[in-house]
């Protein structure tokens, strides 16, 4: 290799290397901390991926030979966060060879999200192009499905995308309706149907009760050998280091899972509701508040009852928020990640404080997921992961402009505005042209 190639070769890993970081200044925007009240016209620093400084104009120094950033009647948020979806785990729902969401087997703890990840799944562009930075992708499909993880939406690989892993473990709680036969269907579809309730969940006990006598096996012999892989993955749960992340629907769903994670002394975090229909958290929200339980809700769901109203579940958020418990928000799946905005909008449409509307989309998901001393508001020390709207942050009009991810400059661009370019600039047919 002669010595004009190796040159050639280190400049541009210079280039690549963050050691010469930017310092980037957003200014003259409404500053949205979350943590603190908005700040009229005023200015945000960052540098090495980390928040300097955020105050009002006058409050804050810009550093010589800083990017600045005219945000002049635009907004600033932390960059929002999403805490149920599948993004990165599925493409197409028909197409079982684009489907990682799920395993072979009801029971496993081991199945972690993050390794089957597809850093180049089009759904993340399309969804960080609305604000979502953040998001928690979910295993599904099974009583114990595996671990999620927490994701940033852009990155070449899963471990430049996994912000937290293992964030949780899920469990799908069994259906405890006593009819089958409740969605149609003849007996041998229903005998092909899963196990009764009360065999699932003693299958689940069984599993906490061996991973339990594993920790004490393990603890005794205080060695690591002869490890297996489905208890060691279930350690940080028992430590209670790690929640379980539980989706329930009806009530008797919601109030078994509460008092099965009371008496396993077990950290939880409820994900109301299925895909398409309400849950019944609301319904014991004192008792959900009274246990310190955050709970996750998608708005765009049918009532679960003929008799329910149309838009029980747009008030689902504002009665739990009410009651004090803390309410973020999930879109579930891929495709409908996009839509994080307008699924939290319409909980303030329905008696949600807007305050906390905003605070579930940042600073609560944030805590709910665990990583609130680097995401959720715009405070000195923190990530520099933030956006830039244009205008109101739930309304549907609105436009993302710029955002950072740990303080690099996103690409918005995306499959949909690849698209509206495309299409609107083809020539227009004679006849319309006059």
């Amino acid at each position: 290799m002669s010595a004009r190639m190796r040159m050639a070769g280190l400049l541009v890993l210079l280039a690549a290397t963050p050691g010469g970081a930017t310092t980037t200044a957003i200014t003259g925007g409404t500053v949205h901390r979350i943590s603190a009240p908005a700040i009229e016209g005023g200015t945000v620093v960052f540098t090495d991926g980390a928040l300097v400084e955020v105050g009002g104009a006058g409050e804050v120094e810009i550093p010589a030979g800083a990017e600045i950033v005219d945000a002049k009647g635009r907004h600033v948020w932390p960059g929002l966060i999403d805490l149920q979806t599948s993004l990165g785990l599925i493409e197409i729902g028909s197409v079982r060879g684009t489907v990682d969401t799920d395993e072979v087997g009801r029971l496993n703890p081991n199945a972690r999200a993050e390794v089957a990840l597809n850093a180049s799944s089009p759904h993340l562009p399309v969804t960080r192009a609305n604000g979502t930075l953040l998001a928690a992708t979910l295993p599904r499909g099974a009583v114990l499905p595996g671990t999620a993880a927490l994701i940033a939406l852009d990155g070449w690989t899963w471990e430049e995308l996994v912000r937290r892993a293992p964030l949780g473990l899920v469990i799908e709680w069994p259906d405890m309706n006593p009819n089958p036969r409740r969605r149609g269907g003849d007996e041998e579809e229903a005998a092909d149907r899963p196990a009764g309730w009360e065999t699932e969940l003693a299958k689940l006990d069984a599993m906490f009760d061996e991973a339990e006598a594993y920790r004490a096996d393990r603890a005794r012999r205080n060695t690591d050998r002869d490890a297996d892989v489905a208890w060691e993955s279930m350690l940080p749960v028992l430590a209670g280091e790690v929640p379980v992340w539980i989706q329930a629907q009806t009530l008797a769903q919601v109030r078994a899972a509460l008092d099965w994670t009371e008496r396993r002394g077990l950290s939880m975090v409820l994900l109301d509701g299925t895909d398409g229909t309400s849950g019944d958290a609301w319904r014991v929200a004192d008792e959900i508040a009274a246990r310190g339980i955050p709970v996750v809700c998608k708005t765009t769901r049918r009532p679960a009852r003929t008799y329910e109203p149309y838009d029980l579940a747009y008030t689902v958020p504002a009665k739990l928020n009410a009651a004090g418990v803390k309410v973020a928000f999930g879109s579930r799946g891929a495709s409908n990640a996009r839509v994080l905005p307008q699924e939290a909008a319409r909980a303030a449409a329905y008696g949600m404080p807007r305050d906390a509307v905003e605070r579930g989309l940042t600073l609560t998901a944030a805590e709910i997921a665990g990583v609130a001393d680097r995401y959720g508001s715009l405070d000195p020390g923190k990530s520099a992961t933030l956006i830039v709207v244009d205008g109101d942050l739930l309304e549907t009009r609105m436009h993302v402009e710029r955002a950072w991810l740990d303080g690099a400059e996103v690409d918005l661009s995306s499959h949909h505005t690849e698209l509206w370019k495309k299409w609107s600039s083809r020539p227009l047919p004679e006849a319309v042209a006059k």
